[in-house]
């Protein structure tokens, strides 16, 4: 494939999270395959592009960090229209449906290009969570299905992210196009392992159990320290490693030891070197992840990796794939369930390899697989677009700044929106 495909997010390195690794990866892969990746998002101040070797345009952005943390990217830059113009695109593909979204609908009335989006986050939930007033809720919803409806086709990484971006009010189709992950198939060596992990209190023939993410409690965290306070009080012994910082977790430091196992709780902060964190779950005897709020759980999958089963909520996006007592284990949402689980398995390190195993021929998606299907797909969409199959979204350049000033009115709720879930959550 040589076409040049145009990928917009609102974060982007130095900027870290899961969807900017996403179109980090997705740069890569189509880079490999014979695809030219052009990245397009807000501007950084510490930003160095010249480590990547594809190009990364970028556009303004106010620097609001002072008050809530993040860079605000102005989605109108006629500069960026006029580079991205000049490449050719064949498709745009935005992996946000706030800012980056309008960007790319305003660079499809110049590139004649089909726009795909991809929903990677439960928006109605944050929104929720967030808005405590009906109108504001009802207003930030209105903007980001007004921005998605735009897009001419929608990708969601997990059948769960469809449901929900349906319960959002989103009306129309949407294909599933599950996220990978950068790790290898296989477990690394003893010797990596014990480098990793030696300066831990880890005795030989205790169980360990692994959490990797955010530090904040709608991950599940207080069912794993209480399910553990439960097995604790019964005599058994174990680790429970979390790896990951957040603003909770002074209060899950504090809690862990309300909880009366403190010591056998180990918080290494966060681990940015793959390596290393791959050395923590091939230590791991079960990676516990009791979290209803991710849509694709991608450190299932580098648990899997690994070689190492995990242990979900039933019917959670991240549970998606698992078969309990085959792959993985599901249990409900709750403590007493968890703490259940872990007594069925409690020296059955047999049942936990052997899950792990099948785990990682059964769960496990490589970032090389999942672009390559995404490019499949680009083939498609593309067929269809030229096919007048999609609905029409193009516009003559009169009306253009009419569909600009709607643009800087779905602006308005949308930034809104993000500013408050960037002072709630750290996205």
């Amino acid at each position: 494939m040589s076409k040049t495909i145009c990928l917009l997010n609102d974060s982007f390195p130095p900027l870290i999270d899961g969807v900017a690794n996403a179109v980090v990866n997705y740069a890569k892969h189509i880079s490999r395959n014979g695809g030219r990746a052009i990245v397009v998002t807000p501007n950084h101040p510490d930003a160095d592009d010249a480590q990547f070797p594809y190009p990364v345009v970028r556009y303004p952005s106010i620097d609001i960090r002072q008050k809530v943390g993040y860079l605000a990217g102005v989605p109108f830059s006629p500069e960026v229209a006029n580079c991205v113009a000049k490449e050719n695109v064949a498709i745009l593909h935005s992996h946000c449906p706030i800012v980056s979204t309008l960007m790319a609908r305003q660079l499809r009335q110049i590139t004649d290009a089909p726009l795909v989006m991809t929903y990677h986050t439960k928006f109605d939930i944050e929104i929720s969570n967030i808005l405590h007033s009906k109108l504001l809720q009802s207003g930030s919803k209105k903007a980001l299905v007004h921005n998605i409806n735009a897009c001419d086709e929608i990708w969601v990484v997990s059948k769960g992210a469809g449901e929900n971006l349906s319960a959002l009010g989103y009306e129309g189709d949407y294909v599933v196009m599950p996220n990978g992950v950068d790790f290898p198939h296989g477990r690394v060596s003893p010797e990596s392992v014990y480098e990793a992990t030696k300066a831990y209190n880890l005795p030989d023939g205790v169980p360990v159990f692994l959490f990797v993410g955010r530090m904040r409690w709608y991950k599940g965290q207080r069912i794993i320290l209480d399910a553990l306070s439960r097995i604790f009080t019964e005599g058994h012994d174990f680790r429970m490693v979390f790896v990951g910082s957040g603003s909770d977790e002074e209060q899950m430091k504090a809690y862990a030891q309300e909880c009366g196992i403190g010591e056998k709780c180990i918080f290494t902060g966060s681990i940015s070197e793959r390596e290393t964190l791959r050395a923590w779950y091939c230590r791991a005897d079960l990676f516990l992840f009791p979290s209803t709020f991710d849509t694709n759980g991608l450190v299932v999958r580098e648990a899997a990796a690994c070689c190492v089963a995990s242990v979900l909520i039933r019917g959670s996006c991240a549970a998606e794939g698992i078969t309990h007592g085959r792959n993985g284990y599901l249990i409900e949402e709750n403590a007493e369930s968890l703490a259940a689980c872990l007594r069925a398995l409690w020296n059955r390190r047999d049942l936990m390899r052997q899950a792990g195993e099948l785990a990682n021929q059964e769960v496990y998606i490589s970032w090389e697989t999942a672009v390559h299907t995404a490019m499949e797909r680009y083939e498609v969409v593309i067929d269809r677009y030229k096919s007048g199959l999609y609905p029409s979204h193009r516009q003559p350049m009169e009306v253009l700044l009419k569909a600009n000033g709607e643009l800087m009115e779905d602006l308005g709720h949308l930034m809104a929106l993000r500013k408050e879930m960037h002072h709630h959550f750290e996205i």
